[in-house]
């Protein structure tokens, strides 16, 4: 029986469209020849995104002249995929604008790009694929795995920020003196009983006598300094200054019996041209900025004299009102005044905070443990003295809490927003809120060490990690080891790795994977593991892939 011409022609249909699925399906069935790369073989974020170069070789005689093949790059990961830009391929027959894989073969490089998502720390990127031949579609029964991902080991690195409180001015031991002076008749060396008589003198007596009643204060030493006045021969002056040196002392010994004054020592100045400068430049002396000036010009005593004397509108002023102090001897008890330990601030702070200066206010401040409490302590200073240096401090209280707002609101206060200071806590809350630009412009201003050590976070962030381990090189800051294990410099990471906290050895953990060191790493994994987040972490980190 002849069969009807349609039904030849429908077998001729079905007969030409199974050659045509048998040819797509060689082509699927023969994936396992094509040779597939990635760079890096290990997915990486950086900077907030995985870019990978993927080179893909076609063996010859795979590709169908009048084929296309479409890849779509997909990462897998817990919680959901991402879809990147898909890649396609023509055969030799092909006149689409594709890139062309001829009957030889041939090697195709391209570049995969995602932004990082929550989850993509443990995933695999795979190719999905369909062949497009003769108008029907033919699709890869399975992905094809091209890389496991993806190392987030620069989100270690933490956007605290470098930066210092302000030093308080706090002094544990303060230097005082008790002084008295006796003045000389020109030419002499003779003391009269009405200078050792003088309320000066009395007075100096009376605070040694407080000062044996003193438990905060010390009697360190006294020295008796005599000088003379600069007018007359410069060798008469000398003299006559040594023999006020020696007749002071034996007045000082009259006048301080059975007074604690600690090892008494004496020594003569001669002219006392420094004091005479002092005293001029303090009067309202007619034409002052000239013998000023003559005294910074010449430096030789007898020229000096001869200068000013020339002057003889004002040299009758300098011998009644100037010269005249210049004739004397001074004793100079020195004393050490014991501040406030930390105990004794500490309960001032609770019964009697209204008796502290600033100084021992910031002190106060900064010997408190706890954070809230060393807060309200600088609330008090900045209530009460209301400077930039107290507002200063407040803020970066609050930084230490981590209250960001609230540290923001007490630079803002501040009188003075400028320098290295405020503009590097200005960098850290700009860092710290993820807009590095910002952060990056602020530290740019700032010259101190913080600025620096600010700057190669931001290169972290960044992807910039050779400049950021430059820059964070002998800070001793947990980033600088995370820079060091980005440019793989593990033995340099190792030193840096100070303490044994589960995030210290989760760096350790991180060096022994790479190094291949299961002990070091087990040991290290141990401590981690008391972590919760940390041992979490780890359980998805590509950095021990290996070891899982």
């Amino acid at each position: 029986m002849k069969k009807s011409l349609f039904s030849i022609l429908l077998i001729a249909v079905f007969s030409f469209g199974l050659v045509s699925c048998n040819q797509a399906q060689k082509m699927i069935d023969a994936a396992d020849q094509i040779t597939i790369k990635c760079d890096p073989e290990v997915l990486e974020v950086v900077a907030g995104n995985i870019d990978a170069t993927v080179s893909v070789t076609f063996p010859p005689e795979y590709f169908l002249p009048k084929a296309t093949l479409e890849v779509t790059p997909v990462i897998l990961y817990v919680g959901g995929e991402a879809v990147g830009k898909p890649f396609t391929y023509q055969g030799e027959k092909i006149t689409d604008n594709f890139k062309t894989v001829t009957r030889n073969g041939a090697t195709i490089t391209e570049k995969v790009h995602f932004e990082y998502v929550p989850g993509m720390e443990k995933c695999e990127l795979v190719g999905r694929a369909k062949v497009y031949y003769k108008g029907n579609e033919y699709e890869y029964p399975a992905d094809i795995k091209i890389a496991d991902g993806a190392n987030t080991t620069y989100m270690l690195a933490d956007c605290e920020g470098s930066y210092h409180y302000l030093a308080d001015g706090y002094q544990e031991v303060i230097p005082e003196t008790a002084e008295a002076q006796i003045m000389y008749l020109i030419n002499s060396s003779d003391v009269r009983n009405s200078e050792l008589k003088s309320n000066d003198v009395k007075d100096f007596q009376e605070a040694l006598k407080a000062l044996a009643n003193d438990d905060r204060r010390e009697v360190k030493g006294t020295e008796i300094v005599a000088y003379a006045s600069p007018d007359g021969p410069e060798a008469l002056n000398n003299k006559l200054s040594a023999n006020r040196e020696k007749t002071a002392a034996k007045a000082f010994d009259k006048i301080t019996k059975k007074l604690n004054t600690g090892e008494v020592s004496s020594r003569t100045i001669g002219e006392d041209w420094e004091g005479f400068q002092e005293l001029v430049n303090n009067s309202n002396i007619e034409d002052k900025e000239l013998i000023l000036r003559v005294l910074s010009m010449y430096s030789d005593p007898n020229v000096r004299e001869r200068e000013i004397k020339n002057m003889s509108s004002v040299y009758s002023s300098l011998k009644t009102n100037i010269l005249p102090q210049l004739r004397r001897a001074r004793f100079i008890t020195n004393v050490e005044y014991t501040n406030y330990t930390a105990e004794e601030l500490a309960d001032l702070v609770d019964n009697n905070i209204d008796v502290l200066d600033e100084p021992a206010l910031l002190r106060a401040a900064a010997n408190a443990k706890d954070i809230d409490a060393k807060i309200a302590i600088y609330k008090k200073a900045v209530d009460k003295y209301g400077t930039d240096k107290a507002k200063y401090n407040l803020g970066v209280a609050y930084l230490d809490k981590g209250d960001n707002n609230a540290a923001k609101n007490a630079f803002d206060k501040m009188a003075k927003k400028e320098g290295n200071c405020y503009n590097n806590v200005m960098g850290v809350l700009a860092m710290r809120a993820g807009k590095l630009d910002e952060a990056s412009n602020w530290f740019s201003k700032v010259t101190c060490k913080h600025g620096k050590i600010n700057q190669g976070t931001i290169d972290i962030f960044k992807g910039k990690y050779n400049d950021a381990a430059t820059k964070l090189a002998g800070s001793g800051t947990h980033n600088e080891t995370i820079a060091y294990l980005l440019t793989n410099q593990l033995d340099k990471a190792a030193e840096t790795i100070k303490g044994n906290c589960p995030y210290c050895n989760y760096k350790k953990a991180i060096i022994a994977a790479r190094k291949g060191d299961v002990n070091a790493y087990k040991a290290a994994m141990e401590i981690v593991n008391k972590n919760e987040k940390l041992a979490d972490r780890a359980t998805k980190d590509v950095e021990f892939l290996k070891f899982r």
